[in-house]
């Protein structure tokens, strides 16, 4: 007869699990860095074989390799080791990988943020801000390498979005949409190629834009959008009866959150749409969302000082920029949920 499982022990090895939690990250950190994943490929190969690759002493990478396999970015067969499903993920020649996500997300200037955790939630202020001196965005345009690892890494982490959006949401029954912040345009270049009869247009800064001609010219779509440059604390373009927000209000406290909906809500006409890209806090915790979404709330907190909201936060916030929220679509698996709004 099988024993049950003692949940003091349990308790335990899910408590170290929790502390040790950024060890692991940096495990992570170390693979991509290193080049392990690619080195590896669709091979196994021993530690000798793979610490000539990368340029490591064998007896460092060794422990690598032991410790990338114990956590499933591995798997070790007679000595040999293999990419996982999970660790092929990090591999940068791959369709889907997310090696910048794991390289930006572990960086120190992330990680340093996160130090502050406490004094963010004691004091209400942005932890990076208190390190840096400089507001997040402000210290990425003066990092050009972290700025183009961020750059990709939100387009990596956009491509789940990417192929769910454009069959979630009917498009087809209007002339035009802006992104507005749509970075690489990897989110409008999959609209658009979804739907045929539409115009884009692609809005951002001239750093965050970078690269957007190559992805749009890839899905063929460069002669139905417009790349404009500028700067959504200013002003949106308008022309469009959809205007798209994905993954920007989380950045921004709400009274920051409410410029750029003001400018969205002048740059509509009064049948026009306003699109919402982000995750729905629930209004207790409930394990219907991610785990990873409560994360990227602290780290809005530490180093951006936006926040994520729950649905009554977003019909205030709309409310208050000149919107009436009307619905809101679930975008699974991705975490995130679309909501439309239309001017008020």
């Amino acid at each position: 007869m099988a024993t049950s499982p003692d949940p003091v022990v349990d308790a335990r090895r899910s408590m170290i699990e929790l502390i040790f939690g950024s060890m692991a990250s940096q495990v992570v950190a170390a693979c991509v860095k290193l080049g392990v994943p690619d080195a590896i490929g669709d091979d196994r190969r021993s530690a000798e074989e793979v610490a000539a690759a990368c340029g490591t002493p064998t007896h460092t990478m060794r422990r690598l390799l032991r410790a990338a396999t114990a956590l499933g970015l591995l798997a070790e067969d007679g000595g040999r080791f293999g990419v996982t499903p999970v660790g092929a993920l990090l591999r940068s020649d791959l369709p889907g990988s997310m090696d910048a996500l794991a390289r930006v997300f572990t960086d120190p200037v992330m990680v340093r943020g996160w130090h502050g955790l406490d004094d963010s939630v004691r004091t209400g202020r942005t932890a990076f801000d208190e390190v840096f001196g400089v507001p997040f965005f402000e210290h990425l345009a003066s990092a050009p390498d972290l700025a183009a690892a961020f750059n990709t890494a939100m387009s990596q982490g956009t491509h789940v979005v990417s192929g769910l959006l454009p069959d979630a949401y009917d498009f087809g029954r209007f002339r035009s949409v802006t992104d507005v912040g749509g970075g690489d345009g990897t989110l409008l270049a999959a609209i658009l190629r979804r739907h045929t009869g539409l115009h884009g247009v692609l809005f951002d800064t001239a750093e965050g834009s970078t690269g957007t001609r190559d992805v749009l010219d890839g899905a063929g779509v460069a002669p139905r959008c417009e790349v404009a440059v500028g700067d959504f604390f200013a002003a949106v373009p308008s022309g469009s009866d959809v205007v798209l927000l994905k993954s920007i209000l989380h950045d921004w406290d709400d009274e920051r959150a409410a410029t750029i909906l003001g400018h969205c809500r002048r740059a509509l006409p009064d049948d026009g749409r306003l699109l919402v890209v982000e995750p729905v806090l629930p209004d207790a915790v409930d394990g219907t969302i991610l785990p990873v979404m409560y994360l990227s709330d602290l780290n809005m907190m530490v180093n951006l000082g936006g926040q994520e909201r729950a649905r009554a936060e977003f019909e205030t916030l709309l409310g208050d920029s000149g919107f009436a929220l009307t619905r809101i679509t679930p975008l699974p698996p991705s975490g995130f949920c679309l909501l439309e709004a239309v001017p008020s």
